[in-house]
Parts: C-alpha cells; structure tokens; sequence
C-alpha cells in the first residue's frame, strides 16, 4: 500500500512563544519518528505553498490579504490570546494549506493510496473570516473544496478526531449538502462548539461529544454507533481526516484518555469505508497533538496503519 508523507522545514519556521504548546518540536518529534527503518517505503515529498485561487475556495480574498498583511517582519503579533504570527508563519500556513491541496492532487490521481500532511500551524479551528485556536487557514476545508473543484468529486467526508472541535470546519460546511463534517471531542472544552444538536442545514453535521475522562472504549463507541453510520450512509468519494492526536491521555490540553491504538484502529476504519466507497482515497491532515511522546506515538501508530499494518488494537 502505498503511503504519502508530505512536510516541509518551513513548518519549523512559524514561531509561538516559550511554554506555548503548538510548538515547532511537534513536528521534529514527527520526523524523528518516521526515520525508523519500518516507515522507509513511504513516498516523501515537500508541501509547496498554496496559491489565492486555492486558499479562497474557504476563506474570502480579504481575509487571506488582511493575515498576509499582519504578518510581522520580526518579533511576534498576537491574532488572539492563543494565536500568534511570527515572520514564518505565514509560509508555513501557506504551505500547511499547500501541502493539504498536494496530498488530493496525489491521492486522486494515483499516485499514492493515502496521505498524510504534517505540517503546522494547524487548520480546523479557522473560520470563513476568523483565525482562532492556532489556526490561519483551513487545511482541512480547502483540501475538500479543492477536490471537487479539480476533479468534480460530489461528496467529500471529513472526520475529526481532535480532542477539540473543529468550529472552523463546521462553519464552512454548515450550509453544504455536499461536504459532510463529522467530530468526535471532549465537551465541554474550548472553543465550546460541538453540540450533538448542531446538525447544518442539511443534517450533514455530525457531531458526537465525549465527556472528559473518556476513553477507548467510549470514543470507539461514537464512531461505530453515531459517526461511522452517517458517513457510510452519505458515500463519499473521497475521506478526508483531522487528526489531532490531543485526545491521548498523554496530552496536558484536556482530559480524554485515548491510546495510540484507538488512532490506529479509528484509521483502519476509516481507509476500510474508504475502500467501499472511494476506491481507498484517503487523505490525513495533522492537527492538535501537544505532548512530544503521546504525538510521536499516535502518529506512528497511524501511519503504521495507513500503511497497511495491523496494529494491535
């Protein structure tokens, strides 16, 4: 099976300050894992930066001018209490969204089965006009919008697993019958969105909420009864997930207690309702993940399992 890993060193680039957990170690700690002898058949590549015409497929023109514009040339701005821009942020969001756009392109001509995009910042928390939770622009949005643009796809799932919900993504997406967005997250938890009642206009938002303290047992429970039913029902044509890996219970964001191995067994299901229905077409966009260990594991174990190894559950 055929595996895309895409990154770029601009990643590092995008500076937040000391003790701020969405860090530039997230993704050496990544790339450290990956130089293990078991993940040398990945396909590499190198996450190019995303144009207007792409990024203004979820964001209008003005707001991706006006994050251009408060760009800082040195020191650090602050977009709100958690999100800041450094002098390389704005390269690595445009690739973040580049690299995103790279793995469709890949996956639905071919090229490679799945991918996974690991790049920062972060996406699922950008709104149509509003940058929040670490986040510029939606990765996960302009991947999916990308893909019916380019090749005239109908239906497009997105799963998000963060511990977070992904109130971005829903905002996109609250008024299209054609993209289905689905979440699991611990509730309540910022940034406060994620309600079960919160349906879209046309009921394809699917949001099933955890409580804090939850584990395995219950999150794999949400997919299988509520998430997995929607999205099999929906038959996309291609699968697009937010991982975030900030529900293991390593991580200091919140208070869910998942394993490396419910990643794993979570990505296996996914690429199985992929095979069904969209010929395998998966592609993976990191998100949150805020402990170095917890994060190198989860996304060891996914990668193990996009390409094809059975992880013990």
């Amino acid at each position: 099976m055929s595996t895309l890993y895409i990154t770029h060193p601009a990643a590092l680039d995008h500076q937040t300050p000391l003790g701020h957990p969405e860090r530039p170690e997230r993704i050496r700690v990544i790339e450290g894992v990956l130089e293990k002898e078991r993940f040398a058949p990945l396909i590499r590549e190198k996450a190019p930066m995303a144009d207007m015409e792409s990024l203004t497929l979820a964001h209008p023109e003005h707001y991706v001018v006006s994050i251009r514009d408060i760009a800082p040339r040195e020191g650090l701005v602050r977009v709100d209490d958690d999100t800041v821009m450094s002098p390389g942020t704005y390269e690595a969001a445009l690739r973040a969204a580049g690299g995103a756009v790279k793995a469709v392109d890949e996956v639905m001509t071919g090229q490679a089965e799945n991918a996974f995009v690991a790049m920062r910042p972060p996406g699922h928390h950008a709104e149509r006009t509003r940058a929040m939770g670490f986040c510029f622009f939606n990765n996960a949005a302009i991947a999916a919008r990308h893909a019916q643009r380019r090749y005239g796809i109908e239906r497009v799932a997105i799963l998000d697993w963060d511990v977070h919900h992904g109130n971005g993504t829903q905002d996109i997406f609250w008024n299209d019958p054609s993209v289905m967005y689905c979440s699991t997250h611990e509730m309540p938890l910022y940034p406060g969105t994620g309600a079960a009642s919160e349906q879209g206009e046309y009921g394809t938002i699917v949001n099933a909420p955890l409580h804090a303290g939850a584990g395995g047992e219950v999150f794999r429970e949400a997919l299988e009864s509520v998430v997995l039913p929607r999205m099999e029902a929906f038959a996309p044509d291609l699968i697009v997930i937010s991982a975030g890996f900030d529900a293991h219970w390593r991580d200091p964001l919140a208070s869910l207690n998942l394993t490396e191995n419910d990643f794993a067994w979570a990505t296996r299901k996914m690429m199985a309702l992929a095979d069904r229905h969209c010929g395998g077409r998966l592609v993976s966009l990191l998100e949150g993940g805020y402990d170095l260990e917890g994060l190198s594991r989860s996304v060891a174990a996914h990668i193990d399992a996009l390409m094809g190894r059975d992880v013990r559950d």
